[in-house]
């Protein structure tokens, strides 16, 4: 299975699962510099934020449940959305959704610090890969998906709406600490917005007249 994977998915997940596995041998201080620190961070006891930093975080990963998990769904949906785009526009997307979900980090994590909060880092590919689910169940919205816990099978929409609703309600109520939550809303709003970009829909613009071909 892994053989017949397309490259860019191929090369993401064992890009990831390399840099976890020096992440072991080397020890998580050496990364601590590609991790996503907030604005005003070097000022609140932790390290400050780099411009690098919003696509290298999304390639570090908390501990090895974070990993599969982020690796799971990269799979699932990876794979069939660069087979629909090809290796350019795929790997457009999933880098957006890694950056546009870190900005959004930025933004919750300086309000927390606005507020008395510290300092911390987020790492993770899961912004990239909420944004995977969003683009899978835009392209594919009535194939069927099994989750995992629990195996339930829905559309690929309805799991969208199913995640992106579970995310908005842990976020505002903040009941499940240490995961960026509004990071994977925000991978989602990012890959929505490109989508739209690249079909010329508002806000960017009216789809062309005639005939086209829809992604």
């Amino acid at each position: 299975m892994f053989s017949n994977l397309p490259p860019v998915t191929k090369a993401l997940l064992i890009l990831n699962g390399a840099v976890f596995l020096a992440q072991l041998l080397l020890g998580s201080q050496l990364f601590l510099p590609f991790m996503l620190w907030p604005l005003g961070g070097a000022e609140a006891g932790g390290l400050g934020f780099l411009p690098w930093q919003l696509v290298t975080y999304g390639f570090l990963h908390a501990n090895a449940f974070h990993l599969v998990f982020n690796m799971l769904v990269l799979l699932m949906f990876g794979a069939p959305l660069e087979y629909t785009w090809g290796q350019r526009r795929f790997l457009t997307y999933f880098l957006v959704c890694v950056a546009g979900a870190g900005l959004c980090q930025l933004v919750v994590v300086s309000w927390s610090m606005a507020q008395g909060g510290g300092a911390y880092p987020t790492l993770g590919a899961s912004g990239g890969v909420f944004g995977l689910l969003l683009a899978y169940g835009m392209l594919f919205p009535n194939q069927r998906v099994m989750l995992l816990i629990p195996p339930i099978p829905m559309k690929a929409r309805t799991l969208v709406i199913v995640a992106g609703a579970i995310e908005l309600v842990l976020g505002i109520s903040g009941t499940q600490s240490g995961v960026a939550h509004f990071a994977h809303l925000g991978g989602m709003f990012f890959g929505w917005l490109l989508i739209r970009q690249w079909r010329g829909r508002p806000p960017f613009g009216r789809a062309p007249r005639g005939n086209f071909r829809r992604f």
